[in-house]
């Protein structure tokens, strides 16, 4: 093992300083894959026939939603109508989002949604800056750190955004990461629940944090994040009953969400969610591969549950979603560039490691 030296940018070193040499030569030829791996999103294209930009379409109808209950109408039945008007698929009952999100801006001003997303955008922002400033050594790496987390959020401070889901949920995922601490979890599991309540998915986010909970031994802490779940499962049973109210036999149906792309559709997904956006897609990609091994590299419970949540999403958007429903990324997308900010401690001490010699001790046995 190599004699570790001193963090370049970070407080403490990294999580792969103390690793072995073979280990740190794993790690490096996994990352290099990781980064092969980033350019299939290249190659991802969208089928023929789709929209020129779905995420506008989406938005629409949430809006038109919106403007529908604000107008006097209820949920279900606006939702279904404007379903039906948008030639969109009305089965199964997820076909329909949660009420939460658009019941609670139907009720709001006009003015108020979007002075409230900005208030959450500035509430996460404040919530990382406290929980990021103890690991940098420096003020320079902390603003770059900022920077980035800023470049993360770019689309969250969007007004015309307001109806969309994921915008809130993606905020919420964040801020739960940000306050959970071992001996302080109940608004995390608080902040997690009502991102689920506005966008299902956050469940996994959710799974996840009761997993490595009970992993660790927090005990009343996993309790906490399942017992969220079950309010979840409650609500979820009860919204499926209210859809089949109002859903027809010869309603049509959704082709599944079984998409199949891949991980270079994940990494897409994540540059068309941040401000790597304003990047080709040939830069974009490795920049979003090495934001994961950056996050991989913080030695710290909350970089542990980042790499989960960003390696869970990977997963789910790799598998199940569409090319017209990229925007599942905006869930993870606030904090994901922060991760190069940790990068360069990590691929300094995977190197140094993997590099150094191996020493021999000689003993000379006296006779």
């Amino acid at each position: 093992m190599a004699r570790p030296v001193a963090p370049l940018w970070l407080t403490a070193p990294s999580r792969f300083a103390q690793v072995t040499r073979g280990r740190a030569r794993a790690v490096l030829a996994a990352l290099a894959l990781l980064v092969a791996a980033s350019f299939l999103a290249l190659g991802v294209v969208a089928p023929a026939g789709a929209p020129a930009d779905p995420s506008q379409a989406d938005l629409t109808l949430y809006q038109t939603i919106v403007d529908g209950i604000r107008a006097g109408g209820d949920y279900y039945s606006v939702a279904a109508r404007s379903l039906r008007a948008g030639d969109y698929p009305l089965k199964p009952f997820v076909a329909f989002r949660l009420p939460t999100l658009a019941v609670i801006e139907a009720a709001l001003p006009n003015g108020a949604v979007p002075i409230l997303l900005d208030l959450l955008a500035l509430g996460v922002f404040a919530a990382w800056w406290l929980r990021l400033r103890p690991a940098f050594a420096r003020r320079v790496p902390l603003v770059v750190a900022l920077l980035l987390l800023a470049g993360g959020m770019a689309a969250f401070v969007q007004s015309d955004l307001v109806a969309f889901h994921e915008i809130w949920a993606g905020l919420l995922i964040a801020l739960a990461l940000a306050l959970r601490r071992p001996d302080r979890w109940v608004e995390a599991v608080a902040f997690g629940m009502m991102a689920m309540l506005i966008r299902e998915t956050a469940a996994l986010f959710v799974g996840i944090m009761a997993v490595l909970a009970f992993a660790q031994g927090c005990r009343r802490e996993a309790v906490g994040w399942a017992a969220s779940l079950g309010v979840l499962a409650v609500v979820v049973a009860l919204h499926a009953h209210a859809v089949s109210e109002v859903v027809h036999a010869t309603d049509a149906a959704s082709p599944g969400w079984s998409g199949m792309l891949g991980f270079g559709f994940f990494v897409q997904a994540m540059a068309a969610s941040t401000a790597l956006t304003m990047l080709p897609l040939a830069l974009a990609a490795p920049l979003v591969a090495l934001s994961l091994a950056g996050w991989a590299a913080w030695q710290s419970e909350l970089g542990l549950r980042v790499i989960a949540t960003m390696s869970g999403y990977a997963v789910l958007i790799a598998l199940f979603a569409r090319a017209d429903t990229f925007y599942w990324g905006l869930m993870v997308a606030p904090t994901l560039l922060v991760g190069l900010a940790f990068a360069p401690d990590g691929l300094r001490d995977l190197v140094g490691v993997a590099a150094a010699r191996r020493r021999i001790t000689v003993t000379r046995v006296v006779r």
